[in-house]
């Protein structure tokens, strides 16, 4: 997590302008090798800073590759106006679609997309998708908490998401959101008022 970082919108243009280019520098290297093997200095020599530079946007590379994560899924919920809209089956197929076309880019871009940067994706996008949905119930009305019904739709959908991606010989990406829609479904569909 950033130490005390004010909103991004709110940032000085060359606190912004520094941050883009660790997360590109960060983005190019981790298709290049092992998160892991990837070190601070390689990130700040990419970017043209110093090591303290890095160290005053990020306290290390797990905060900087979280922040990226959290920024990018928050980008394509933006994209696809998911945190505009309210619960409805149309959305949720949609908010699936969209948690598994994410794990399937980032897997692709990361040369080794397990370990800790697989551990901080799962973290970003269930946080997200719990914050959406608990959005969503709220604006409904919801029994039991939203927080409980959410916490379980995210996990369940991330769990899917990551299955999907996995498989070596699966069903087309729309097929399969019409499978598990029903899994999905049933952590939410009891909190409805």
């Amino acid at each position: 997590m950033l130490i005390n970082a004010p909103p991004e919108e709110k940032l000085d243009p060359r606190v912004k302008r520094t941050r883009r280019l660790l997360e590109e520098a960060f983005s190019e290297l981790i298709r290049e090798k092992d998160f892991q093997s990837v070190s601070i200095q390689d990130i700040a020599v990419r970017a043209g800073i110093n090591r303290a530079t890095f160290y005053a946007h990020f306290p290390d590379k797990y905060a900087l590759l979280e922040h990226q994560i959290r920024q990018e899924f928050r980008a394509e919920i933006e994209k696809r106006t998911l945190n505009a809209c309210h619960f409805s089956e149309d959305n949720l197929r949609a908010l699936i679609l969209t948690v598994c076309e994410f794990i399937g880019e980032a897997n692709s871009h990361c040369k080794s997309p397990r370990g800790q940067f697989g551990q901080l994706m799962e973290t970003q996008i269930k946080e997200q998708t719990k914050g959406l949905l608990m959005t969503w119930l709220e604006q409904i009305g919801s029994n039991p908490s939203p927080v409980i019904a959410a916490t379980a739709a995210s996990w369940a959908i991330y769990g899917l998401a990551q299955y999907w991606n996995e498989q070596k010989d699966h069903d087309s990406l729309g097929e399969y959101i019409e499978k598990i829609m029903p899994l999905a479904e049933v952590n939410l569909q009891f909190s409805r008022a």
